[in-house]
């Protein structure tokens, strides 16, 4: 009876299965993958556009036919953040939600923080935002730019002729690994191009910091010494009070320019822009560059944004690392491709040499041997409508390096 009752089942399913029916948990016919990214707390302002774009590129990449002929399942998750809940969340996307890649995080606390997870689980991330270097892991795909893709270029930029000569530095970051790294790294610069340690100013507010008016009056004081310039590494929800404070305290960019890592149209999304004319980001990709490729992805996202009802759909902007995930999830689609094989280690030996027709306006390639993308570098100026204007950018592509040089021990580091 148990027998004849299996059968039952078994042809059942079969039966369902032929007529379309058949459950998709039973089917099999989904590639899971995972979206990591803080949906609430102070690092919300800037990810929750992320997670929409990875939506948009997985609806993009199924309606052309999904990959390996399945449709992609999208599975998002919302750390908070916190940047433990991160690692939380990671383990269950791996672990329990089988998903076969992850696009996602922003801080590098945060991915800090989920490495030992995709180590031990083997799982595959992809990173979309400018880091502080000093890293290489099997496990990751750095999508974002490395320092000498964004914060050595603008320095070099700050201290030319076209850039306003500065000669004083006041970094100021948000404190955590990436502000505090990438100062290290910058100071090692400085030095070797004669600046002295007098003449830099170092200065950490914790996330979610909101009050700048004694910060911002010690730049003024400090700007009184010689041509000033302020390298920014604020990160979140607090560069609204800082740019609201330099706007009070009407220290212009004609009198102090700052250079922004971690501000972009987003971030700018809502805020009056006009006290900020002047003041400068170093990024690999702003919305205003013009080239065809850059003029449907702005549309794509303009007509999804629309159609999903967004909040204030009617505004929404493009920036770098959406560009970023946009290129990444396409790269890893082309990857499992050539692999034929969603499987973590055939895809990461796939992925190396990967090109992409970006909205940068450039073709471009992951790394052969080190998990990064080579990524033009442009300098833009705010304007009053909060897009910008690029006022310097490089020929084209440059090879990002991991290991910076003006660190003491990377000479010898490479790829993996």
């Amino acid at each position: 009876m148990k027998r004849r009752l299996v059968l039952k089942q078994l042809t059942a399913v079969s039966l369902l299965a032929m007529s379309g029916w058949m459950p998709q948990a039973l089917a099999a016919d989904t590639i899971k993958v995972g979206i990591l990214h803080s949906l609430s707390g102070t690092m919300a302002i800037s990810e929750t556009s992320l997670k929409d774009v990875a939506l948009m590129t997985i609806e993009e990449i199924n309606a052309g036919g999904g990959v390996l002929g399945k449709q992609l399942e999208p599975v998002v998750v919302d750390p908070a953040s916190n940047w433990p809940l991160f690692a939380e969340k990671a383990r269950q996307l791996l672990a329990q939600d089988k998903v076969s890649v992850v696009f996602g995080a922003w801080t590098s606390v945060s991915r800090k923080s989920v490495l030992p997870v995709f180590k031990e689980l083997n799982g595959l991330l992809f990173y979309p935002v400018q880091y502080e270097g000093e890293e290489l892991e099997k496990n990751v795909f750095y999508t974002g730019a490395a320092p000498n893709q964004q914060a050595i270029p603008a320095v070099e930029y700050l201290m030319s002729e076209d850039g306003g000569g500065a000669r004083r530095f006041v970094l100021l970051g948000t404190d955590y690994v990436y502000p505090r790294t990438t100062n290290k790294i910058l100071r090692a610069f400085l030095h070797s191009k004669g600046v002295k340690d007098s003449d830099i100013e170092e200065v950490y507010t914790p996330f979610g910091h909101a009050d700048y008016q004694t910060i911002v009056a010690n730049i003024k004081k400090f700007s009184t010494g010689g041509k000033t310039a302020v390298v920014s590494t604020i990160n979140g929800d607090s560069n609204v009070p800082f740019y609201k404070e330099l706007g009070n305290a009407g220290l212009k960019a004609t009198d102090v320019p700052v250079v922004a890592f971690s501000v972009g149209e987003e971030e700018l999304r809502g805020v009056d822009a006009k006290p900020l004319v002047g003041h400068l980001a170093a990024w690999n990709y702003f919305q205003s560059i013009k080239n065809p490729v850059n003029a449907a992805f702005i549309d794509k996202w303009k007509a999804y944004a629309k159609a999903k009802n967004l909040p204030n759909a009617a505004t929404v902007v493009t920036n770098d690392p959406m560009e970023a995930t946009y290129i990444g999830i396409h790269m890893w689609k082309q990857a499992v491709e050539q692999a034929k094989s969603t499987d973590v280690d055939k895809v990461i030996a796939a992925m190396g040499g990967q090109t992409f027709t970006a909205p940068d306006g450039f073709t471009i390639q992951m790394d052969k041997t080190n998990h990064h993308l080579h990524k033009p570098v442009y300098i833009g100026e705010i304007k009053g409508d909060g897009q910008f204007n690029v006022v310097w950018k490089t020929k084209g592509p440059i090879r990002a390096q991991p290991w910076s040089p003006y660190i003491a021990g990377n000479e010898s580091k490479q790829g993996l």
